[in-house]
């Protein structure tokens, strides 16, 4: 009796990737045919592209019934492809790629070897080097994940990629995470499992230019932060009740010195600096609240993650 196939969902986010579609298309099909014991579907999502993405992803399903894609209605974000991508998927096992070839498929017959036969429930990724990258923003990234593993109990790996094999029991358990703000570094440390860790040097883009610019990303460690740790509210608080207790000092010191030695006019300039600093301070507590209350907000709405334009699922 010939024994089933293993059916391997491969999801694809694509935002403005018509330089790199084609290519990443060639480099997959080759491990395809390399592994020939399993059956594959790419599932192309389409997050909104403004140029040709759509098109040449078509023109791919003409050519090979394999391909599926999934186009939203505009621009959701990364985390709402992944999340669509992961609903879609009908393999027994899925793995999240990149189109710009960041993420070698060559690892993929690796990947797919160690859940299979190691007993492993996913094989992660992560670069050991950033070569390649702008210094500041690889120094900003590493001060990220150092930050983020002291304040938050989720293992987040320095370097991780989102290139990452799953298998089924591990795909159901993130589709049980619902919310809306996602961060799926976080997702994937927090639902557990065993994991393999594979090792990597830094891969450039093929082609095209990133769409992560320093800001996007400062946004999202914010996102990751919010998700993931209370601990900038505890930061809050114990920064308010040290400043209440720093005023009772300076208080008991000025109610003395004016016993002592009178009370000249004079300081006035430095009261100004202090009542600004304290002035920044309530700012900058009130803003952690708010992005927090930002959170909420955004989840007790509950509208859904992304809208279909269309599909051929």
């Amino acid at each position: 009796m010939e024994q089933e196939k293993d059916l391997i969902t491969v999801i694809v986010p694509c935002y403005n990737e018509q330089e790199t579609v084609e290519l990443f298309y060639h480099e997959m099909k080759c491990v395809m045919d390399k592994m020939g014991e399993q059956e594959f579907e790419l599932v192309f999502v389409n997050d909104g592209s403004k140029d040709e993405t759509l098109s040449i992803i078509k023109q791919l399903c003409m050519r090979d019934n394999r391909v599926k894609y999934i186009s939203f209605s505009r621009n959701f974000g990364k985390e709402a492809a992944i999340y669509a991508g992961l609903e879609a998927a009908h393999g027994d096992y899925a793995v999240l790629m990149d189109a710009d070839l960041q993420d070698p498929p060559k690892l993929l017959p690796e990947m797919y070897n160690a859940v299979k036969n190691e007993n492993y429930d996913s094989v992660a990724t992560r670069r050991v080097t950033r070569k390649g990258e702008p210094v500041i923003r690889s120094f900003f990234a590493r001060k990220f994940y150092k930050i983020m593993n002291h304040i938050s109990s989720t293992d987040i790996v320095d370097g991780a990629r989102d290139y990452r094999l799953m298998n089924r029991k591990f795909v159901d358990a993130l589709l049980e995470l619902k919310e809306y703000n996602r961060f799926s570094k976080g997702l994937f440390g927090w639902v557990g499992f065993k994991t393999k860790w594979l090792e990597y040097e830094n891969i450039n883009r093929v082609a095209g230019e990133t769409k992560w610019s320093f800001w996007k990303l400062f946004l999202y460690s914010i996102e990751g932060i919010v998700a993931f740790s209370t601990v900038p509210l505890l930061i809050a608080a114990v920064t308010g009740v040290a400043f209440c207790v720093l005023a009772l000092l300076v208080m008991l010191v000025i109610f003395i010195k004016t016993l002592c030695f009178g009370d000249p006019v004079s300081g006035w300039p430095s009261m100004v600096c202090i009542i600004l600093f304290l002035g920044g301070i309530q700012l900058l507590c009130i803003g952690i609240l708010g992005e927090y209350l930002a959170k909420i907000y955004m989840e007790i709405k509950d509208r859904p993650k992304y809208l279909i334009d269309e599909s051929n699922l």
